[in-house]
């Protein structure tokens, strides 16, 4: 999962070497915090969050298809 986040969030931006992702596990929720260069920030969230909305989207149908769930935070 960490794999295909990186790979979304990497083809989005202009400095794909300050994609970073933390992944913290817990009892039924594995959450995922992305951090990335200030100038990219808004091309990750995009027009009204909608790129955000559409990666968490994926996220969530992966997540949901393994039996787990799983959140993303876009940290600034």
């Amino acid at each position: 999962m960490k794999d295909l986040i990186e790979f979304m969030v990497k083809a989005l931006v202009d400095d794909p070497s300050e994609v970073s992702i933390t992944e913290i596990s817990g009892g039924k929720v594995t959450i995922y915090e992305l951090r990335v260069a200030k100038s990219d920030i808004g091309k990750v969230i995009g027009k009204r969050g909608r790129t955000a909305g559409a990666i968490r989207t994926i996220i969530n149908a992966v997540s949901t298809k393994q039996g787990k769930r799983a959140e993303l935070e876009i940290i600034e």
